[in-house]
């Protein structure tokens, strides 16, 4: 089950308090000032993580808190600072502080940390305050405040490519075809009822991440169907593959159905206006060879675009059609999207 929203609520750790101590021995007179430092709370790290692909780990433990400091001790002995909280994230997080609407981190790489709550600073000792006209300070600070937040956390998947299209129009099929994913496959519309992540394989040690997103209606970007709330995956993908079915269950046009999630890819924003797409008739397994060429011009001619033709059913054209995929990919790629 995908989820790719929740609420976590953070706190690191209170920064140790310095410490007031003079020192006391035997045969030293004027053993001075010795108090030592508090160590520092520890910090709340949200960490990128490639092996998780949702945020459902997070929600059943929502609270995330930090360690706080050591006090410092005498014989200038300084606390031991706080280990920091690590809280693993899948790639493609955003946190934003539900106080002040601040994006406080995006996560895309794996290893990526950022500090999302800074930990306390350690108080000073006495011993930090001994100068040649203060030989015995009596003064010491205390460790600094811990910082809490709620945040809110947002999932937009990071893939290559971004399977769009009506319901019914065979993308899970055609996943199913290039990889191990195995979303649910059936001949009615709206069996992918979430996103779902699959690796194609090609030659030469490349691979794809492909999504399959659940399939969009008009009005989609406005919030009818499911569109409006899987729409910003798209925003993360490097290319838009739109895959369109040659022989519609409902009598439709595919180039009238190109033009209809076009336009729902286009209300959504800008950015999804800029993404590279490809075309792909699929089901073409289900037409003649006259009426394939027919709607791969018109498609041509009505979307500016490469069509590819190809059936996820039997395996026809889909090698072609991700070795097309990938040269646009590499190149999007190459150029910086997932900055």
């Amino acid at each position: 089950m995908l989820v790719d929203r929740c609420t976590i609520f953070i706190r690191s750790g209170k920064g140790g308090n310095g410490c007031v101590s003079l020192r006391r021995e035997k045969y030293r007179p004027k053993g001075g000032p010795d108090g030592g430092n508090g160590g520092n709370g520890g910090d709340v790290v949200l960490v990128g993580d490639e092996s998780l692909s949702t945020l459902l780990s997070l929600t059943p433990r929502p609270h995330y808190r930090a360690k706080n400091g050591m006090p410092g001790l005498g014989s200038s002995m300084h606390g031991h600072n706080a280990d920091d909280r690590l809280v693993s994230v899948p790639l493609g997080t955003i946190a934003v502080d539900r106080d002040t609407g601040e994006t406080v981190a995006e996560i895309t790489t794996t290893g990526q940390q950022v500090v999302v709550a800074k930990g306390g600073q350690g108080g000073l000792g006495n011993e930090h305050f001994k100068s040649s006209t203060n030989q015995t300070p009596r003064e010491a600070t205390p460790g600094g405040q811990w910082q809490e937040r709620t945040l809110d956390l947002e999932l937009k998947l990071l893939a290559d490519v971004g399977l769009v299209g009506l319901p019914n129009a065979g993308k899970s099929t055609l996943l199913s075809a290039v990889s191990a994913a195995r979303p649910k496959v059936a001949d009615y519309p709206f069996t992918t009822k979430s996103p779902h992540l699959g690796i194609a394989e090609l030659p030469g040690e490349r691979r794809l991440v492909i999504a399959d997103l659940p399939g969009l209606i008009k009005g989609a970007a406005v919030g009818a169907g499911m569109g409006h709330d899987f729409l910003k995956h798209v925003e993360r993908n490097a290319v838009i593959l739109h895959v369109l079915d040659a022989v519609p269950i409902d009598g439709t046009d595919p180039v009238e159905n190109w033009r209809l999630i076009r336009g729902e890819l286009e209300a959504f924003g800008d950015v999804l206006m800029d993404k590279p797409e490809v075309v792909l008739l699929n089901k073409c397994d289900l037409i003649d060879e006259i009426t394939r060429i027919r709607l791969v011009e018109a498609l041509k001619k009505a979307s500016g675009e490469r069509v590819l033709a190809a059936s996820g059913a039997t395996g026809q054209g889909v090698m072609e059609a991700l070795e097309a995929i990938w040269s646009l990919a590499s190149a999007t790629e190459n150029s910086g999207w997932k900055a």
